[in-house]
């Protein structure tokens, strides 16, 4: 059986006066920029079916991940554990969950909801014969490590080279677009595409306008390019940022970075092979992380290298609900997701990865080609690496956001790369049908 696809968008955008997330200080949304959008992409074949829920949101929770694929499974039938779910990390968007003395707004979650749920039925039943194709290349020009090695062991995030104690760049960025891009088989009219590339979208987070930051100005700009549908699928963006600290801190506009990308995105398609018919499977792994050690150091933020954004009391404030909660859980739960196109995967990570890892699952699961998905299927917050906790920085100093042990961005990751490298190639058509069982769905 061929190749199906179809694909939908709706409009999300918060009215004025919903609160927003992402710069850990309460402000209220007072002017909309430009819409924030739901995006929906489905892939079928025979008895396999994916889909991919974009949401230009800063993240999402893991029970809004839960109630999202019930109420879709309830509604179209459509199975809730081959539906990824992910936030294209959009800085300047609703409170889409509670952090600190910043409420969620529930109001407007519920009706996102059922707009999604409306938007995902529009594209199963706009499914139609497709073929797929991928098309990948390196883009330079965009996103830096913003984290600045300095003479004393320490990291700043967002750290300069003005400093005369800084010494160089900490560590690398992913710079490779990703494109799984679709056409109708009839035709060969472009259908969508979805495209992977990590850089952090915090354009317009610390004021009071909505946006949808660069990943839904890139949606549109792939759009007016003859793109029906788009979406941006952000990757181990932790610490990568378009704000360049040999430049000072200066960075691109969204509008500029949506020209660079979709630029990208044409030529990494132009004349790529197109094919009618691969198999599609899924894989799915929870598992379970563990929270720091609660040292006074570490509550403080007095560890050797610490770096707030905020004042003390701003962080106090979070921290207390944050150690009771700790105390009370002990572990993180993290829901770990792949899906096979073919020889390429998408693995999706519920976290602010940082990129080290994010290019070591895409080294230790050649010759697949693996896009990592950051922010995907819950949020357990920044997974930085065992010798950037050594060096401290901003995403390694205690809160809500970055709370778990020095271990689980290790731990998760070699799961990640289990996960992928656990994937069996479908048997040929005549060998009858492949085992199946509630973690992995396959023909």
């Amino acid at each position: 059986m061929a190749l199906q696809a179809g694909f939908a968008h709706v409009d999300i955008t918060p009215p004025v006066g919903v609160h927003k997330i992402g710069w850990i200080i309460d402000l209220e949304g007072k002017r909309v920029l430009d819409p924030l959008f739901a995006r929906v992409a489905i892939l079928g074949r025979a008895r396999t079916r994916l889909a991919v829920v974009a949401l230009d949101t800063l993240s999402v929770r893991w029970r809004l991940v839960q109630e999202l694929r019930g109420r879709i499974e309830a509604a179209w039938g459509f199975p809730g554990d081959a539906i990824m779910v992910v936030a294209t990390h959009n800085h300047a968007g609703p409170a889409v969950t509670s952090l600190g003395k910043v409420a969620v707004a529930e109001a407007y979650v519920a009706e996102m909801l059922g707009k999604v749920v409306t938007a995902f039925g529009q594209a199963l039943q706009g499914c139609v014969p497709a073929e797929i194709g991928f098309g990948h290349c390196f883009e330079w020009r965009v996103a830096h490590n913003r984290r600045v090695r300095m003479r004393d062991g320490t990291t700043k995030t967002h750290g300069g080279f003005r400093d005369l104690t800084s010494l160089c760049y900490e560590g690398p960025i992913d710079p490779e677009v990703g494109v799984i891009a679709l056409r109708r088989a009839s035709d060969h009219a472009p259908l969508g595409c979805l495209v992977n590339f990590a850089c952090h979208p915090t354009h317009h987070g610390g004021g009071n306008d909505f946006s949808g930051g660069y990943p839904a100005a890139l949606c549109a700009e792939l759009q007016a390019g003859g793109w029906p549908e788009a979406l941006f699928l952000n990757g181990a963006c932790g610490n990568v940022h378009d704000a360049d600290p040999a430049r000072g801190g200066q960075g691109l506009p969204p509008a500029e970075i949506a020209r660079l990308l979709a630029g990208d995105v044409q030529a990494c398609t132009a004349g790529i092979a197109y094919v009618e018919d691969l198999p599609l499977a899924r894989r799915t792994r929870h598992i379970s992380l563990e929270f720091r050690d609660l040292s006074d150091a570490e509550i403080r933020g007095a560890v050797p290298g610490a770096q707030r954004f905020n004042t003390n009391e701003v962080y106090d404030s979070l921290i207390t609900n944050l150690v009771a909660k700790i105390r009370r859980e002990g572990r993180q739960h993290a829901e770990l997701q792949a899906f096979f196109l073919g020889d390429v995967a998408l693995a999706a990570v519920p976290a602010e990865y940082f990129v080290e890892y994010g290019l070591d699952i895409k080294e230790r699961t050649w010759p697949r080609r693996t896009l990592v998905v950051s922010c995907a299927n819950g949020m357990v917050g920044y997974l930085p690496t065992r010798e950037a906790f050594a060096r401290g920085g901003y995403e390694t100093t205690f809160y809500d956001g970055t709370c778990l042990a020095h271990n689980a961005g290790d731990r998760l990751t070699r799961a990640v790369i289990r996960l992928v490298n656990g994937h069996k190639p479908a048997p040929p058509a005549d060998a009858g049908p492949a085992p199946q069982n509630a973690a992995e769905s396959s023909e």
